[in-house]
């Protein structure tokens, strides 16, 4: 079968490209923006990519079109898919119907860390020998692909909350149907599809009506917004984790971070001696180690198959070093994944300087739902440069003259670039933050400073 997907360089679409060509299947697809990571990763596999939304990319040999939940109608490609009566149906019910049907699957839920613990989650299961299939919203570095096929029965999913398509407004977890779920944390997000916390709370509700009593629910104890999704209505066992007190936590946490002890019902389990920094991330791992020993991995193995955990690209990556400045890139775009993402860069540096560089993109940042926490969440950071795009639906500029760190605000990327490198010097720790592409800012940032 010849299968077309629409939007197919987003973190979720690319990762369904991947496991439909791992299925046997043609695979192609089309996206407005085409940018690396995902696009490198799918030309590997062979998948043939266009570039914008012609419905000339919809050729006679393409037996089913598969559309992102970016795709509207009006698109002209979409109205051709609908007008030309061609199959077509949304990634999370392909994923359903050809990969997650009969598997024993992990689902990891929540507003904030569910890349990172679906990462370390599969990561987990395959030190253990298991060899889960997964689909996940970044590049994990132990393997190199958002998605694989993998062997029966186990399958990991990022389960996200946002909607699945424009002709199926439930969020796409529902269609999981996990054994194992994770529930990290929850907050208003998603201001573009859900009115305010209540609507999300109300589909999280609808991903544990689907979770079955002989299965597992591993919730962050500390969550009261979870609390208020589970006393809606529950019929699976939960275990919680938080820094401490609950089923799952963490003792002797290490100055750095690069070491702490995992207690489960009060009694040592095992500790994780990692490359990774900040509270938020001890906090993924608590997860994805409850919900793997749900799939039978002792929880000592886990925590020594997190001491081989590599991280995921854009989850604080370090891109490069120039002349003793280390440039790390991230996907942080939310106030508290902002502020956490600042807590781990001050575990790394120390005493040396943080320059933070935000591009508020995503659409609930642009819509200004967030901007009052913003300027709050970036006081981690000893200097602060912000990009404002274009349409931004809110004044950032007036925003930055409230911070009591040093802000500055530029719409131009060259500009940006340039204030930086006049800025850095030896030491410096250059964290950049945003869910797109950015303009390649990275590399160019890198390159001026090497220059």
């Amino acid at each position: 079968m010849h299968i077309h997907i629409l939007g197919i360089c987003g973190t979720f679409m690319g990762g369904v490209a991947l496991l439909a060509k791992a299925a046997g299947h043609t695979v192609s697809g089309s996206d407005q923006n085409v940018y690396p990571p995902m696009s490198t990763q799918l030309q590997q596999q062979g998948i043939v990519l266009s570039e914008g939304y012609d419905p000339a990319h919809i050729t006679d040999e393409v037996d089913q079109v598969v559309i992102g939940n970016a795709m509207s109608r009006g698109n002209p490609v979409v109205e051709y898919v609908l007008n030309k009566n061609i199959p077509y149906t949304s990634g999370p019910q392909w994923l359903s119907e050809n990969v997650l049907s009969n598997r024993w699957v992990l689902a990891v839920a929540g507003t904030h860390g569910k890349t990172t613990t679906s990462s370390m989650l599969a990561w987990i299961l395959e030190y253990a020998g298991l060899k889960p299939g997964f689909l996940i919203g970044g590049v994990p570095e132990n393997f190199g692909l958002s998605a694989r096929f993998g062997e029966y029965p186990f399958f990991v999913v990022e389960a996200d909350e946002y909607d699945t398509a424009f002709f199926d407004k439930r969020s796409k977890f529902v269609h999981y149907q996990p054994r194992t779920c994770v529930l990290n944390n929850l907050e208003f997000d998603h201001a573009d599809i859900f009115d305010d916390l209540a609507a999300i709370q109300k589909q999280f509700h609808h991903l544990v009506r689907t979770v079955p009593g002989e299965g597992k629910i591993i919730m962050n104890g500390a969550e009261t917004h979870l609390d208020e999704v589970i006393a809606m209505g529950c019929w699976t066992p939960v275990e919680r984790f938080s820094i401490a007190g609950d089923d799952w936590s963490m003792r002797n946490i290490a100055q750095d971070g690069s070491q702490f002890d995992v207690y489960v019902d009060e009694e040592k389990a095992g500790t994780v001696s990692w490359k990774l920094n900040g509270n938020h991330n001890r906090m993924n791992a608590l997860a994805a180690i409850a919900a793997a020993r749900h799939a039978g991995v002792p929880a000592k193995d886990a925590c020594d198959a997190l001491a081989e955990f590599k991280g995921i690209k854009r989850r604080m990556e370090l891109i490069g070093e120039v002349n003793g400045i280390r440039v790390f890139d991230d996907f942080a775009h939310h106030p508290t994944a902002i502020t956490e993402t600042l807590i781990a860069a001050k575990e790394i540096a120390g005493d040396r300087r943080i320059i933070a560089i935000l591009e508020p993109r995503s659409n609930t940042m642009r819509m200004g739902v967030h901007k009052q926490e913003l300027m709050g969440s970036l006081q981690g950071a000893d200097q602060i440069y912000l990009f404002e795009p274009e349409n931004l639906g809110w004044d950032l500029r007036d925003m930055a003259k409230h911070s009591a760190t040093p802000a500055s605000v530029f719409d131009d990327t060259a500009e940006l670039i340039q204030a930086v490198c006049t800025q850095a010097q030896s030491g410096d720790h250059i964290l950049v933050m945003s869910n797109g592409g950015f303009e390649a800012l990275h590399s160019r940032l890198l390159q001026k400073l090497a220059a």
